[in-house]
Order: structure tokens, then sequence, then C-alpha cells
């Protein structure tokens, strides 16, 4: 069944009047013709269904509303975001900013400033927070507090750091400043030995425990050390110089005497370290022990690299190990083994070679 339709050129047409007196999109249909406008072909009845041969008007079956037309595709098949956000009367409608996500968040630091503003501070994002309850607040405290196994592994941590402090400052101190600090003392001694011999105010003869009386000269080892009486660390031994064996039963001849042996004692490692390298003396190689009137030169004769502490028989008149085999006048250089150490003593011998006094000038073996 067809139904009637109202006289479409009749002035009570629906598509013709305005009822209200107001201009609108009727009044702007009826002054295009048929089949133009804004949005493409226009029906000539407004109240048809609106006709779109391009597809691109949607009618909504439901309510039978208009849509905005989708904007028109590029030649690569993207859209125009102008053509997106016009409207057929020429106003833009809002929108996302063109560009992305990347141009929208540009643009909006550019308006709060170059770096998008001040940050709030802990005070400020605190202050914004909702007050906490007396419990919340408890339990927050207690959370933020370390629990005894941090505390306790925190205070062991600062103990290893601390030892390890000590222990290299202690090590610096052994290896270092005790040298320096001979060394400086040693040479002190050297001079007041020279000065007393130049004035004739120190005559051979007993020494006091600690007393410097001679001078060692290896000058292989470029060693220049004074010999003073005893071996006493803190008097002699710890201030750079080389003591001689005088105590009870380690007593040694001196020098000067006919028959003997004259032993000495030296640290190898720290406290000025006179004896260190005198593993590396070759039998032949001079030692030489200068007094007020004379100069003694020993040629090294033999070493033992290793013995015990308790082997007190190297210093003997004719000390076992050494190859001597008949009284004569030796000398015995005794230091502490391996470096660094002193579980083991070294030992190395030598043989008077010349007896050369102080008048007729320096031996050879000073000179070269």
């Amino acid at each position: 069944m067809t139904a009637l339709r109202p006289e479409r050129e009749s002035g009570t047409s629906y598509g013709r009047q305005q009822p209200y007196g107001v201009p609108g999109a009727f009044e702007d249909w009826s002054a295009q013709a048929p089949g133009t406008g804004a949005y493409g072909a226009v029906p000539e009845d407004p109240y048809e269904t609106p006709y779109d041969p391009s597809g691109r008007l949607p009618v909504d079956e439901e309510t039978v509303a208009l849509r905005l037309p989708e904007p028109p595709a590029a030649a690569d098949g993207s859209t125009s975001a102008s053509a997106a956000s016009s409207a057929p009367g020429g106003t833009r409608t809002p929108g996302p900013a063109p560009g992305g996500r990347a141009a929208r968040r540009k643009a909006s630091r550019r308006r709060r400033g170059r770096h998008g503003g001040p940050r709030p501070t802990a005070e400020q994002t605190e202050a914004l927070r909702a007050p906490l309850s007396r419990v919340e607040a408890r339990r927050q405290a207690r959370a933020r507090r370390a629990s005894p196994a941090v505390v306790a592994s925190r205070v062991i941590g600062e103990m290893f750091i601390t030892t390890g402090v000590l222990m290299l400052l202690f090590v610096s101190y052994q290896l270092w400043w005790t040298n320096i600090r001979a060394h400086a003392q040693a040479d002190k001694e050297t001079s007041s030995l020279q000065d007393d011999w130049a004035s004739g105010r120190r005559n051979p003869g007993v020494f006091e425990p600690g007393q410097g009386f001679a001078i060692l000269h290896i000058p292989k080892l470029d060693v220049v050390v004074p010999i003073a009486e005893g071996t006493s660390s803190k008097k002699v031994l710890d201030r750079g110089m080389v003591g001689h064996y005088a105590d009870g039963a380690l007593k040694t001849a001196m020098p000067d005497a006919r028959t003997g042996n004259f032993g000495l004692a030296g640290h190898r490692n720290t406290h000025g370290e006179p004896f260190r390298y005198i593993n590396r003396l070759q039998p032949g190689d001079p030692i030489v022990v200068e007094t007020q009137d004379t100069y003694f030169v020993y040629k090294m004769a033999s070493i033992l690299p290793v013995t015990s502490p308790s082997n007190v028989s190297v210093l003997d008149p004719v000390p076992k190990g050494s190859g001597f085999t008949t009284a004569g006048r030796y000398i015995t250089l005794t230091t502490c083994t391996p470096e660094f150490t002193s579980k083991y003593r070294m030992i190395v011998w030598g043989k008077m070679a010349e007896e050369r006094p102080r008048s007729k000038g320096k031996p050879d073996a000073l000179v070269s």
C-alpha cells in the first residue's frame, strides 16, 4: 500500500515553512538547487532519508540523526586533520593537537615553561596527602625503621672498613715511615761518629749499650750504616743501625782482636733495612768496618740461606757451617728470612783480608 504525501508545492509543506520564524537548515536547503549542498547530494524532500552516493554520510538507523562526514582521504591514504576538525560553515571543532603525542607534550611544556614548570617538593607533596591515622602513621614509621639484621650488617661493615683502614695505615707506617725515620737517625749517628773521630773526643775501648763505635760499608749494596754496641731493638736495630753481639753467651770479638768472630745483626725489612740484600753478595765481595783508627776489610766467603733463630753456633769463633776449619779473623752478618718475616735466619760470613790504618787513606774497596 502506498501512503499519500502532502503537496510539496503548497505553503503548508513541512519542508518549506518556518514554524518559529528562525532561519534554519531547511531554508538553506531551499535556497540551493536540488541535488547540491555542503554535504553532497541534497534530497528534494528533507524528511526523506538522505541519499549520499559517495557513502560518506552515515545514517543512524535508530535515531535517523545525521553525522559529520569522515575527513577526505589524502593521496597516501591518510586523513586530513584540518578537514576533520572544520565544520561546513568554516568553524573549527575541538580535537587533539596535530602531530601526535610528542607534539602535544611539547606544546604543553611551552605553555608551562621550558622544563614544564617546577616539580613539587617532597614537603608540598606530603602536605597534599590526606592526614594519616595514628595507627597508619605508626605502621609507616615501623616500615621505614631499619631491621636489626640491617643495623647489624651496617655495624659489621663499618667495623671491617675501619679495620682495613687501620691495617693500611699500619703497613704504610712499617714499610715507609720507619725507613725514613731510621735512615735519618742512622745518618745523624754516622755524622756524629765522624765528627768525634776528627776531633779526637771518642777513643777505642769499652762501649755502652746503644753507643756507636764503628761504620759498616758494603760497597756492592751501597750500604753505609753505623755499628752500635748490643742488639737491642729499641736502642739499636729500630734506629737503623747494625748491632754488635756483645751480651752474655752471644758475645763476639771486636774487629781488632787477633782471632775471633765479629758478629753483627741488622733488619732485613723496615727500620732502615740495612741487610735487605745481603743475599746478593758473592764470594770475594768486600765488607769494610771503619773505626776511629783503622779500616778492616773482609772478603765475603760463604752464605747460609736458612737456619733456625736458635742456631747460635754460627757466632762461634770458628763458626759452624761457614767452611772455616781453623781459628782466624772472621765477620758474621745475621738477619731475618724470608722477607717481612722473622721465622728463620740468614747468615753471611767473611774473612779478614786487610787491616789498613786510617793514616794511609781509604782501602781500595772504598775508593773504587
